[in-house]
């Protein structure tokens, strides 16, 4: 009986990785992926910090932001937050963690978690124009919702930490949404790995290079506009946090940027933290605002001093 289930079992596997090998790996990332989102989606609707406004910035469906504020609030400074998801999947509702918002907004600060439109009805282009839109969106209506649109932070995880990091270098997106660079204090991408899309791509594996090539192409001189690093020469925001767990690719990436930064006079501070691989990066996104996580009195601390408080 032993045998036979054991052979069983052995068949069974044998012919679940004969399916696997079968099917194109992007294919069955894509279910694993969307099995993954819908999950956290459960839970997130489940334990998503209350108080949040969900308010269109834009005509398209996927252009809509959550925003908290705090109780009361006459000034608060603004955090704005971008998900991730390889700038094709993901949302404001499943890509982020939960203690994020009622973390910032206990410390007094109103906080917008945006989607945007994904790849590939969309370029990385127009994700950065949506993310500038909505910044501009919340800006135009601060004074009547409480907020201080003198004192801003953008920030984002994955992707999402790349498109933050392109609209704090390359002024071009906030220009076309009638903002500036004087409008943004801070910038704090959380673990992203394309800031040089020429380098990252050039150095990507398998797993990655089809997700790299959706989003930026074949064209290096398209890869290198939409790289930070390449922008990254005066003018940019002028403060930037940039926080990575033990990727090799993301300390390398971190690194590159920050020194690039520096040339060009921001002001800027790395934050590297524990985690390895998939899981230290999807752990990042997922703790921060969690009071005993490393990294959230290292972002506490850095907006403390960019928002003067």
């Amino acid at each position: 009986m032993a045998k036979a289930w054991l052979a069983g079992l052995l068949g069974v596997a044998v012919l679940s990785v004969g399916i696997a090998q079968a099917q194109p790996s992007e294919r069955l990332r894509e279910r694993i992926a969307k099995r993954m989102e819908q999950r956290a989606q459960g839970e997130g609707q489940q334990r998503r910090a209350p108080g949040a406004q969900t308010l269109s910035y834009g005509s398209d469906p996927a252009q809509v932001l959550d925003l908290w504020v705090p109780k009361g609030a006459k000034a608060a400074p603004l955090v704005l937050y971008v998900h991730g998801g390889g700038w094709k999947r993901g949302s404001k509702d499943t890509a982020m963690g939960n203690a994020l918002p009622g973390h910032l907004v206990g410390q007094g600060y109103a906080f917008a978690s945006i989607n945007y439109r994904l790849v590939p009805a969309a370029t990385v282009e127009q994700q950065a124009s949506d993310v500038a839109q909505a910044l501009a969106f919340v800006l135009g209506k601060a004074a009547g919702m409480g907020i201080d649109r003198s004192r801003v932070v953008i920030t984002g995880h994955s992707a999402g930490a790349h498109l933050v990091a392109l609209v704090g270098t390359d002024e071009q997106y906030l220009r076309k949404a009638g903002l500036s660079f004087a409008d943004v204090d801070g910038v704090m991408p959380n673990d992203g790995a394309a800031y040089d899309v020429p380098k990252q791509m050039a150095q990507a594996g398998r797993f990655m290079m089809d997700t790299y090539k959706q989003a930026f192409g074949t064209d290096p001189a398209r890869q290198k506009a939409l790289s930070p690093v390449f922008h990254a020469a005066a003018p940019n925001a002028p403060r930037f946090l940039l926080l990575h767990v033990q990727r090799e690719d993301g300390v390398a990436q971190a690194n590159e940027l920050a020194a690039a930064l520096k040339r060009g006079g921001s002001s800027v501070e790395v934050g590297s933290f524990p985690g390895k691989g998939l899981q230290g990066h999807a752990e990042i996104n997922r703790k921060l605002g969690e009071p005993d996580y490393a990294a959230t009195p290292v972002m506490d601390a850095w907006l403390k001093e960019v928002f003067g408080g």
